[in-house]
């Protein structure tokens, strides 16, 4: 895998873009390259709900879903320095992994709402 973030549009939103501080709702599946999945807020039957910062998400998501309009669907290559880097998250997600998200954005709300 390349070591920048990849970006890909699935399906493009119509409805408002997230942008960092939004409050973001949004359903995900994640991967590790060898195809195995960590995590899906589809399985947990719960959309995730999260501020888009630093602080909330990893830098992947902060870069990858910028922009990104409700309604879309993204697919994010995120390399292991934009994601927990040297790391490990859990039983799931080793050190230096580069992971791979589809992201469903439901909700996009910020300040000035």
């Amino acid at each position: 895998m390349q070591s920048k973030l990849t970006i890909e549009d699935l399906i493009e939103g119509t409805g408002k873009a997230a942008e960092k501080g939004a409050l973001i709702t949004a359903h995900y599946r994640g991967w590790l390259e060898n195809g195995t999945e960590f995590d899906s807020s589809y399985k947990r039957n719960e959309p995730f709900q999260t501020v888009l910062s630093h602080k909330r998400v990893i830098q992947g998501w902060v870069l990858g879903l910028k922009g990104m309009k409700t309604g879309g669907k993204r697919k994010l290559w995120v390399p292991a320095e934009l994601a927990y880097g040297e790391r490990k998250m859990g039983n799931l997600i080793p050190a230096n992994a580069n992971l791979i998200f589809e992201i469903e954005l439901l909700e996009v709300l910020t300040r000035d709402d």
